[in-house]
């Protein structure tokens, strides 16, 4: 309901507004009229209502329909009041109303409330009651009629054009949130089954762990089937290195600072797989005699981690073509990993000289 907000806050205040035009009008006028003590008393009690309900007008949970019909029926009492303390004279001059512009409240708030239908139904209400009990057919009724009619159904319709551009955002922030997870999930599975093919090919390993493997990706890919959500990762602080320096090796160099590199643990955990990505590309695509270098910076505004290689590299567009082929290595096991993240992913390679990959994770203000 925020979008609807500052409008029942304006309507608050118009009423209050609005009153006090009305007990400044009567003021000025009232011996002028047959019976002003009962004016007086009518303007009395529409104070105390419209000071008490003002907090029921500053939202649409709490103007209920019964404070609207009670607010309606403290309109058309005016009205028709208006009428029988007045003298004819002045009523056929065109004098006003009791209510005066405070009547264009009560319209605004059915339009708050339910649309331009229960705002044309009760602007229907109160100039029928001028109609009947103030003046009659004249000009000066009709023109005020049009007018309440006009601006009730137009803040009706725009509170309903409200409502659904609230209801469609909300419904597409929810796609984009369950198309996000579902990216996630196959970001998993797809480093999953790399790592079981891997373990496959290298023979190596025991069946134990070969059979816990594909047992995880099963489980991974019944979620995926059935929308679920996957486990993430605690949320307390990791240091990073712990996670990078298992990748080292006799050809891949960890380079790290001497202290800790603490990243809250999601986020450590997808960068880490990010890195673990990249370096299956360098295994799968430098070649055997390929060395590799991983360089973790720890800066105040950000962690930036670097995985060079000195491998043959890929030719302009290779990316491209990998990604139309369905091979989501690059594309959603690093780039889409570090989007999620807020973070940026960049790829840089020259046919013969190797490929490098920059990791750049800002840090969150906690």
């Amino acid at each position: 309901m925020s979008v609807e907000m500052p409008l029942w806050r304006a309507i608050s205040y118009f009423r209050v507004m609005a009153l006090a035009y009305a007990l400044f009008r009567y003021f000025n006028a009232y011996l002028d009229y047959l019976h002003p003590v009962s004016g007086w008393i009518y303007l009395g009690a529409l104070t105390l209502w419209t000071l008490a309900s003002t907090r029921a007008f500053a939202g649409p949970l709490r103007c209920t329909w019964y404070v609207l019909a009670a607010d309606l029926a403290f309109a058309v009492t005016g009205v028709v009041m208006s009428g029988i303390i007045d003298t004819p004279a002045r009523i056929h001059g065109g004098a006003l109303t009791l209510p005066t512009i405070w009547a264009a409240g009560t319209v605004l708030g059915f339009a708050g409330k339910g649309g331009w239908k229960p705002a044309a139904l009760a602007g229907t209400v109160i100039g029928a009651a001028n109609i009947v009990g103030h003046g009659g057919v004249s000009p000066d009724n009709l023109h005020n009629i049009v007018l309440l009619m006009v601006a009730g159904c137009a803040i009706g319709y725009v509170v309903e054009l409200a409502r659904a551009s609230e209801a469609a955002l909300t419904r597409a922030l929810q796609v984009e949130a369950a198309t996000r997870e579902r990216e996630r999930l196959s970001r998993d599975i797809h480093d999953g089954v790399l790592q079981v093919l891997a373990l496959v090919q290298r023979r190596e390993g025991d069946l134990g762990e070969l059979g816990r493997l594909a047992g995880e990706q099963e489980r991974a890919l019944r979620t995926l089937m059935t929308g679920g959500p996957l486990p993430r990762q605690a949320g307390a602080d990791q240091d990073l290195r712990t996670l990078l320096t298992p990748y080292a090796d006799d050809r891949i160099t960890v380079s790290a600072p001497g202290t800790p590199v603490l990243l809250a643990g999601p986020v450590a955990g997808e960068l880490a797989a990010a890195v673990g990505a990249a370096v299956d590309n360098v295994h799968r695509h430098a070649g055997e005699r390929a060395r590799a270098w991983i360089l973790i910076e720890d800066e105040p505004e950000a962690v930036t981690v670097s995985i060079r290689d000195d491998g043959p590299g890929y030719p302009a567009g290779r990316l491209g073509e990998a990604e139309k082929a369905g091979r989501l290595g690059v594309s959603q096991s690093i780039r889409g990993r570090l989007l999620d993240l807020g973070g940026t992913a960049e790829l840089y390679s020259v046919p013969g000289e190797g490929v490098e990959v920059e990791l750049r994770v800002p840090r969150r203000e906690k």
